[in-house]
């Protein structure tokens, strides 16, 4: 990088003369260098699945990727997961807000858009730095209609049928193209989902996890898949989408 270009690059205020935001680009870096987390909308529900990583000795119980914001509000984060936390927990306070306020459960739109907006008012001020992680968020509102969306650092915020993030999203974004229909019952999404993370994982690393977590229109509530569940839908998706050589 030339000398006249590093006051840009350490700046989070100041655009560079080609218009860029340095720190936010490599917000969105981290994003895609974290493992993957894919989001799918069917026709009778939402799912998220994330890849987990842990070490030999780790008590992987917790779940570190996915999140609950509210009753029918479910999150999947990639990139700096810390950052996930804090906005999860503001999304969490907002939504709760919302409830105390009008009586009513939150849109999940709004919740994107609050998440945004934060992410967006970390983009334009002295002495903060961008948040390092995207957001997949899935839900069903009360006019059951399921919806899903993505946050990213710079501040969008995009509405999906389906949608991955993390590392090797290129050959995951286009399996999913190929395969997606807008018409997928959650059974057949899920076990699309986890085709997908599979097609994007790294497969020198043994000690990794698919977790999941759904959203069902008939009920609006988040629901954790346990292990033995995603196991037998880890053997429909190798039965369905065989891994090719």
């Amino acid at each position: 990088m030339l000398p006249a270009q590093q006051g840009y690059d350490r700046a989070i205020t100041v655009f560079s003369p080609d218009g860029r935001l340095y720190q936010v680009e490599y917000a969105i870096e981290t994003v895609k260098r974290g493992t993957i987390a894919v989001g799918i909308k069917a026709n009778d529900g939402t799912v998220i699945a994330v890849e987990e990583s842990s070490r030999k000795l780790q008590i992987s119980d917790k779940l570190q990727k996915i999140f609950m914001v509210d009753d029918h509000i479910g999150v999947a984060a990639a990139g700096y997961i810390p950052d996930a936390r804090s906005q999860v927990d503001n999304a969490r306070f907002f939504s709760q807000s919302n409830k105390l306020i009008y009586d009513e459960d939150t849109d999940i739109e709004t919740v994107a858009r609050h998440i945004a907006d934060q992410c967006q008012q970390f983009t334009q001020f002295a002495g903060v730095r961008p948040f390092g992680v995207a957001l997949i968020i899935i839900g069903a509102d009360k006019d059951g209609n399921n919806r899903l969306f993505l946050t990213d650092p710079s501040g969008t915020y995009t509405s999906y049928e389906a949608v991955a993030i993390g590392a090797g999203t290129e050959d995951v974004t286009k399996f999913l193209e190929k395969e997606y229909k807008p018409d997928i019952p959650i059974e057949e999404a899920m076990v699309l989902a986890v085709a997908a993370i599979q097609k994007g994982r790294n497969e020198s690393d043994t000690n990794t996890k698919i977790k999941m977590a759904r959203i069902l229109t008939s009920t609006r509530k988040f629901e954790l898949i346990g292990d033995k569940e995603i196991d037998g839908i880890a053997a429909k998706s190798s039965a369905k989408y065989p891994a090719t050589p």
